[in-house]
């Protein structure tokens, strides 16, 4: 059929047209009814199966989480329990309130004992209170010869207790070498001072509903012990 004979038919007229050119019009109108149907019908049904799809990706990924969690819940509860050992051992070299005046006097005697004049050795007026220990700040001003002062340094990291020096200069003093620093010192609080710690910041907390308590830190005994619960 030619291009011609194409144009020549009337389209009101189909039930008339020679049948080639039916069964063209038959397809074109079976195209558009599927292209319809995927729109109404399959486009939605596929964005679901897409949707199912990643849910269920998301679950595989969480089970091999926790299989992986379960397979190695030994070897985790044992590098933590060191770690709690450990934490223990640094705890330990934290005095106690009632140690801090000692700790004050062996900082004091590691000077004198190398010589050294201190011409100022001043606390700070109150303690800096974190989580589960206190920080005292003592500020220091000591003089003396040059291998004096670096062997008074040396003694301070060699205390029992946990003794740091922050913010040191050395100048030039009238007899020899002057030393100004900040001899940071460190306690641990008492079950009494952290439990009245705690309630404080529950006082201070607003009483109106906040977000969801965060997740137990990975690896952590509260994490360790949620996913016990959940195998």
């Amino acid at each position: 059929m030619t291009l011609d004979e194409l144009k020549r038919l009337d389209p009101k007229k189909i039930g008339s047209w020679p049948v080639l050119p039916k069964l063209g019009v038959l397809l074109l109108v079976l195209i558009a009814i599927i292209g319809l149907a995927y729109y109404l019908l399959w486009a939605d049904q596929l964005a679901q199966i897409e949707s199912e799809r990643g849910k269920t990706e998301q679950l595989k990924a969480t089970f091999l989480d926790k299989k992986k969690v379960s397979v190695n819940l030994p070897a985790y509860r044992k590098q933590l329990d060191d770690i709690e050992k450990q934490f223990g051992a640094l705890l330990k070299q934290l005095p106690g309130k009632s140690e801090m005046d000692a700790l004050l006097t062996d900082i004091n005697q590691a000077g004198l004992g190398r010589g050294l004049q201190f011409e100022l050795f001043k606390p700070a007026a109150s303690e800096s209170v974190k989580e589960f220990y206190a920080e005292l700040p003592i500020t220091i001003r000591v003089t003396g010869n040059y291998h004096d002062i670096g062997a008074f340094a040396g003694d301070i990291g060699k205390l029992s207790r946990i003794v740091t020096l922050n913010d040191i200069s050395v100048g030039a003093a009238k007899d020899g070498l002057a030393m100004d620093a900040t001899a940071m010192t460190y306690r641990y609080l008492d079950e009494a001072e952290v439990a009245e710690k705690r309630r404080a910041a529950a006082a201070a907390a607003p009483k109106k509903a906040g977000p969801p308590a965060a997740p137990a830190p990975w690896g952590s005994r509260a994490y360790l012990q949620k996913q016990e619960m959940l195998l």
